[in-house]
């Protein structure tokens, strides 16, 4: 049977397609602070992140919504309040979060000094 590039490529595509918007900066720590912290607005995820800056906050959460992953609440108050949560679909990767909280700490945990 002839070996079809275009067919293993698109195989692939889905796994591709997840793996980019995981390994995009922020997107996993944003993933886990909303899956392990509830609900959260805008300057509150922003604090909790730490060094990430407005315009990769901003662009992230867009991207996420637009995947289906978050969902933004609107609230027409005076300021607006915007809340950020993630959505079931996400719910999915809960095991993989577990593990890679898991490994983080055993790598890299308070009890880990650079083993």
């Amino acid at each position: 049977m002839p070996h079809d590039s275009t067919a293993e490529s698109n195989e692939h595509e889905p796994l591709q397609k997840l793996l980019t918007i995981l390994a995009s900066p922020w997107t996993l720590l944003l993933l886990h602070r909303l899956h392990m912290e509830g609900p959260k607005r805008f300057g509150e995820l922003k604090r909790r992140l730490g060094a990430i800056s407005t315009k990769t906050l901003t662009e992230r959460l867009r991207l996420l919504e637009s995947e289906g992953w978050l969902l933004r609440h609107y609230e027409p108050t005076v300021p607006p309040q915007v809340t950020y949560s993630i959505t079931p679909k996400v719910l999915e990767l809960d095991g993989v979060m577990i593990e890679l909280d898991r490994i983080a700490e055993r790598w890299y945990g308070k009890d880990k000094k650079g083993s």
